[in-house]
């Protein structure tokens, strides 16, 4: 399935499938694929099936589309190429474009086999040998030949290289360089098969014929006795058909019958063997007795194979090290937040059991007050923990924002309302200034809440040491760039230049114990999700002004359609 998979920007790690005919990209939620990237246009882009073919149009946007680094206005998509639009870079990977020459798509039917009728290896190479389709010839062979030879294992060796560097999905990988494979040797069918390290089986992972020819629907059926052969001296092999070979098992044949030819390798990389290449010519069994036909494969065919196997190992072995990186690093940062959250958690149970003594001793002495006061603690505490996860799961859980008609002056002052409480209890002026005409608007109510919420609690917190501590919650509607801007402006100790990259990171908390560093991240990330995001402005010593900003999409009549007076 064709699919753009995301490697940079607010939607890294996201794969977005082309299932339709045209895909529109774009910061609207209406696109076919909603980006969360400011700098892309509401409708950036388009991706239309042609033929095989996928094409990348740019719909004039802004910012303009790139491919593999270059602007275009309209370019046709290769497996491996980078699409970037805005600060959002993806990978575009289909196997159809990889090559012409057809794949199967019911998966390898590989099956590995012993026969009776014969093999005869002609030529062995081993991995060091590879690099040597590149040296000049000897003997009698003309250097416009070699020349033309030369030229052709060298694109091939480039091409695979580009491959490798392009793309961490193995199976994409395997299947295009067999496509590049088929290009440049006349094989009628072939596979690739990896390793595994334990068991020592090979599982099929690629498998391409050429579309015509005989036998190319056929299972290829391999020795267990050739890939032991590889796999124990390391060595490519050149094998023809033939009733004797002193140096070959005759009762383990690379094929069963039909194979006239067949070149094995193996996939040599930096720390061992990682799988195996394998190609034949075929003859149906009915024309087994015909005349005999001119030989496709040599000892060049051998050497170069043997070259791009190595290729084929490398890129192997280095994601298998991506996915051991990725993997070490998801248990690590797993550690880390295992450890704040325990942290905070251990806190906030003290706190409640705390609170429980005290009802408990209120109880035993009949002491109302007591009682109350505890259980205020143990109401506080249920709170935080309700808050923490709550926070736990909107930063860790992957969501579209369920947008529904509501009036933005009601989510956000209903947080102002929540909130004059506290700040009443810590002498800080809380002050709202909303839209001065209704409007209903399309978004997450209840994630605008918790988003606007995080950051206003943040505000109390940080204008306690000032002489007059005053926060300020503001809705402005900036209808040039047609987006809503919620600002919390509070004049407390403001945040050191060097320290505001870092409050968007998640468990990075300036409180102390009191906070869990989630909130910011948070309320980030649901106002990305909203195709907006949130801008700081701080002056240590001053105070701070947070912008929570996000497309504005209009869901009934509003001060953005009615007419103005001079109309």
């Amino acid at each position: 399935m064709p699919s753009l998979f995301v490697i940079q920007g607010n939607d890294q790690g996201r794969r977005f499938e082309l299932n339709d005919p045209v895909v529109t990209l774009g910061r609207d939620r209406t696109n076919t694929i909603q980006v969360h990237d400011t700098e892309i246009s509401r409708r950036h882009a388009e991706i239309r099936l042609d033929g095989q073919r996928y094409e990348l149009v740019d719909l004039e946007s802004s910012n303009g589309c790139f491919v593999n680094n270059e602007a275009i206005q309209r370019a046709f998509l290769t497996s491996g190429d980078r699409v970037q639009l805005g600060r959002t870079l993806m990978i575009f990977t289909h196997a159809e474009t990889a090559s012409d020459t057809r794949a199967t798509h019911a998966g390898p039917q590989v099956r590995q086999e012993n026969s009776t009728d014969g093999s005869r290896i002609i030529r062995t190479v081993h991995h060091s040998e590879g690099s040597q389709i590149f040296m000049l010839p000897g003997g009698d062979v003309e250097s416009g030949d070699w020349f033309h030879a030369a030229r052709a294992n060298l694109q091939l060796m480039y091409h695979t290289a580009l491959a490798v560097s392009r793309t961490l999905d193995i199976d994409q990988l395997l299947d295009y360089i067999m496509g590049l494979v088929f290009d440049w040797i006349d094989a009628d069918r072939g596979c690739v098969m990896l390793l595994d390290e334990e068991s020592l089986h090979f599982t099929p992972k690629a498998r391409r014929f050429r579309p015509g020819r005989a036998g190319a629907d056929e299972a290829i059926v391999i020795s267990r006795t050739i890939l032991d052969f590889v796999l124990e001296k390391r060595e490519g092999v050149l094998t023809t058909n033939a009733s004797d070979d002193e140096r070959w098992d005759p009762a383990g044949s690379i094929i069963t019958q039909g194979v006239r030819e067949a070149i094995c390798v193996p996939m040599q990389g930096r720390y061992g063997i990682v799988g195996a290449i394998y190609l034949d010519t075929f003859t149906a069994p009915g024309d087994i007795g015909g005349p005999q036909r001119k030989r496709r494969f040599n000892d060049d065919h051998l050497k170069l194979m043997v070259a791009v196997a190595h290729q084929a190992a490398l890129a192997v072995e280095d994601t298998n090290y991506y996915s051991a990186v990725v993997q070490s690093e998801r248990l690590a940062a797993v550690g880390h937040a295992v450890a704040a959250i325990s942290h905070h958690v251990k806190n906030i149970l003290q706190g409640i059991r705390g609170g429980s003594y005290l009802v408990e001793e209120g109880i035993k002495g009949t002491d109302v007050n007591l009682i109350e006061k505890g259980w205020g603690i143990v109401e506080r505490n249920q709170d935080r923990i309700s808050t923490l996860v709550m926070d736990m799961l909107s930063y860790s859980k992957e969501r579209e924002p369920d947008l529904t008609a509501s009036d933005v002056n009601d989510t956000v002052g209903d947080v102002v309302e929540l909130m004059q409480s506290r700040a009443a209890e810590q002498s800080v002026q809380l002050l709202y200034f909303p839209l001065p005409t209704e409007m209903q608007l399309m978004f997450d109510a209840e994630g605008l809440h918790r988003a606007v919420l995080n950051v206003v609690s943040n505000a109390i917190d940080a204008c306690l040491s000032a002489d007059e501590p005053k926060v300020e919650v503001s809705i402005v509607l900036d209808e040039s760039a047609q987006r809503l801007n919620i600002d919390v402006v509070d004049n407390g100790c403001g945040i050191p230049a060097e320290k505001i990259e870092s409050i968007f990171t998640a468990f990075e908390s300036s409180k102390g114990n009191r906070g869990t560093g989630l909130g910011l991240p948070v309320s980030q990330k649901i106002l990305r999700e909203h195709g907006g995001d949130i801008v700081v402005h701080s002056q240590e010593g001053v105070g701070s002004r947070f912008t929570l900003y996000f497309p504005v999409h209009v869901a009934a009549a509003s001060m953005l359609d009615r007419p103005t007076q001079s109309e």
